[in-house]
């Protein structure tokens, strides 16, 4: 049964290794689970996953795997007690509420019957008190009541009389391939850190300290600057037209981004880059500034991350005065070229789902001039992106 779960984790794309799966087998053989299922599923959340992005789906294929087990025979075949097992897949039950699951038959035969009821049924069925339903009194369904049961596709407990429950998924939000929020944001962006102490020397220094009070038989306090993330980030934000429909995720990347990074520059075009960028959301004609004295200003260590949909027309980045908003005396595609060049790490992030991307034909024009560096916004492309600037 446990290889068979160490088997279901790698397939279904959550990195587990074989000294993990051994410290695990080590902790119940220690009887660290409790003898409670909830108990066991902590301790091997705990032994197996390593990035909270894959807690989602360690609670699905954890599900998956001992939803519904013969458990007579995996006791036998895990030479484990018997009454562990038992207790893995029981919530705390009164003595009432024990003797009417023994009078129907126990655990074990509740779980036959169940695995029976699937094979039969064909079709959606409610009320009643035999198929697998809604508002009935089957054992088995949703939104019904039986004294004792297993909760199928109900979004919370009613009666609290389930003694089996693999529907609720506490860390779907923190799944790889969903829509950023400013927490997960900040824990991807973590990657993109290059520590160095500058500045003023404002921190104690403990380890000088000793050395030199040693040295010299008097106290010698010694000073040192601040350990900060050295990394500096020049931020391109798409605002205006189709990236309406993405503010709300813009807004969550730039205040995550704020908080990590000490050096940090922002400014906004619109559909692509050109001669004239804007530090204000409203780009006035008045205040805009020359792509140019960005590029002399900052220099090229700098990390440079675009954010847009790069959904636009063609023209806007394959020919001079292909702008929607102005006469541009160069192609979209020389600005980014120029960019790119001057800030070699770069990455163009896509709010965009990445399933689409193929019936937009400028998104694919961005892709081929960011030489592949251009990834969806979500966590595990943020993830793939802040590599790619580190590398």
């Amino acid at each position: 049964m446990f290889i068979t779960f160490l088997t279901n984790l790698r397939s279904g794309g959550v990195p587990v290794s074989l000294r993990e799966y051994l410290t695990l087998m080590e902790a119940l053989k220690a009887d660290l689970a409790g003898r409670q299922v909830e108990d066991f599923y902590y301790l091997a959340r705990a032994c197996l996953v390593k990035d909270e992005a894959n807690l989602d789906k360690f609670d699905r294929i954890f599900g998956q795997t001992f939803n519904g087990l013969d458990l007579g025979s995996a006791i036998e075949a895990e030479d484990l007690p018997e009454d562990w097992l038992r207790k893995l897949a029981e919530k705390h039950l009164s003595e009432e509420e024990k003797a009417r699951i023994e009078a129907l038959g126990g655990f074990e035969k509740l779980m036959e019957t169940l695995k029976e009821r699937l094979k039969e049924q064909k079709d959606r069925h409610q009320g009643g008190n035999k198929w697998i339903g809604t508002a009935g009194t089957s054992p088995f369904g949703a939104y019904g009541y039986n004294p004792e049961g297993v909760r199928i596709g109900q979004d919370e407990s009613r009666h609290r009389r389930a003694v089996k429950v693999w529907d609720k998924r506490t860390f779907k939000d923190l799944d790889d391939t969903v829509e950023l929020g400013t927490r997960n944001i900040k824990v991807a962006l973590k990657r993109l850190r290059r520590f160095a102490r500058q500045g003023a020397a404002e921190e104690l220094d403990l380890d000088d300290t000793i050395r030199a009070t040693a040295h010299r038989g008097l106290l010698d306090i010694k000073m040192r600057p601040e350990r900060r993330n050295a990394v500096k980030v020049l931020l391109f934000f798409d605002i205006g037209g189709s990236m309406d429909d993405h503010i709300r995720v813009c807004e969550e990347l730039f205040s995550a981004a704020r908080t990590e990074f000490k050096v940090m520059e922002y400014f906004y075009f619109h559909n692509c880059p050109y001669e004239f960028v804007w530090k204000n959301n409203a780009r006035r004609h008045s205040e805009r500034m020359s792509t140019f004295d960005v590029l002399n200003k900052y220099g090229s260590d700098y990390k440079l991350i675009f954010v847009g949909d790069a959904s636009m027309s063609p023209y806007e980045i394959a020919y001079a005065g292909g702008s929607a908003e102005h006469w541009n005396e160069e192609p979209g595609a020389a600005w980014i070229q120029r960019l790119t060049a001057h800030y070699q790490k770069s990455v163009w992030l896509n709010p965009v789902a990445e399933r689409h991307w193929s019936y937009t034909h400028s998104i694919q024009m961005i892709q081929t001039l960011m030489e592949g560096r251009h990834y969806p916004l979500t966590l595990e492309g943020l993830d793939a992106a802040m590599k790619d600037l580190v590398r």
